[in-house]
């Protein structure tokens, strides 16, 4: 097992998430960057779904309770063993007794410790992820949580480093596609022209875009409750857009302007409050 010494600000276990449930009200959740998650398992040979530990801006600290492999993806959160630097997005062995412990990444918002094995927290509805949304899952980690770690997969891993591009620290550009009610702004295009700001409302609900407002066309006000999914960018009465993230609601009622190319929303879950973001359509 792997106990937690320190959560940091948040710590949650995730995996790929519980997709079909939405029909009875049960958001799909899963890593909030779910390319990361993938890359760590498949350093480790695990399966790409196996659970690992989403850490929020470093201050993460935890003990191997036996010789274990592991990797760290995701944004670059300088990392040491016995207080020996190691590396991201490559093997990192950790004997047992020895501590593993994150400082705050330079860039980017999530970390993720991928184990060879996966974390075995008890599934719940199909799904090892907390759903900070509805409640649904494991309860976040705090300090003394104790993890427990799978069998090793018969499969050795193939590699052990992947050359990946770390998130930018500046100016994020994100593809989206026109969505089903873009004619409920009165300049659709202005989602793309407008100058865009991360809030510091930002969570993996949703990332809030300040800087500008898009005026609702006259008479649309909101819409019967629909279906959401993850990248929907959705316009509320006050003008300022909402990009729906891995813990969106699976309803609403406010115009959905755009939605963002899926690989696009894992960029979105890198990006920090008050940080530049350009939409493009």
């Amino acid at each position: 097992m792997i106990e937690v010494l320190d959560a940091g600000p948040q710590a949650l276990v995730q995996d790929l998430g519980r997709p079909g449930l939405a029909a009875i009200g049960v958001g799909r959740s899963g890593a909030a960057d779910r390319a990361a998650l993938r890359l760590g398992n498949r350093l480790l040979g695990n399966d790409e779904g196996a659970a690992g530990v989403e850490i929020l801006l470093g201050g993460f600290a935890a003990r191997a309770g036996k010789d274990l492999l592991v990797a760290l993806t995701g944004a670059p959160a300088p990392a040491t063993v016995d207080g020996r630097p190691v590396g991201h997005h490559a093997h990192v062995r950790l004997r047992r007794g020895q501590e593993l412990r994150l400082g705050p990444p330079p860039t980017g918002l999530r970390t993720y410790l991928c184990v060879r094995g996966g974390i075995t927290v008890p599934p719940v509805l199909g799904s090892r992820s907390t759903d900070v949304l509805s409640g649904i899952g494991p309860e976040p980690l705090e300090k003394g949580a104790e993890l427990p770690v799978g069998p090793e997969p018969t499969e050795f891993p193939s590699i052990d480093f992947a050359p990946v591009a770390t998130p930018p620290a500046g100016l994020v550009t994100l593809r989206a596609i026109s969505g089903p009610h873009a004619e409920h702004a009165v300049d659709p295009r202005a989602l793309a022209t407008a100058r865009w700001v991360a809030s510091g409302r930002t969570d993996r609900v949703g990332m809030r875009l300040e800087g500008a407002t898009l005026e609702v066309a006259e008479g649309a006000g909101s819409l019967p409750s629909e279906g959401l999914t993850r990248g929907a960018i959705q316009l509320p009465p006050g003008g300022e857009p909402v990009v729906f993230l891995a813990d969106h609601p699976v309803t609403g009622g406010y115009p959905v302007i755009a939605v963002l190319r899926d690989a696009d929303v894992d960029r979105a879950a890198q990006v920090r409050p008050g940080q530049p973001v350009r939409i493009t359509l």
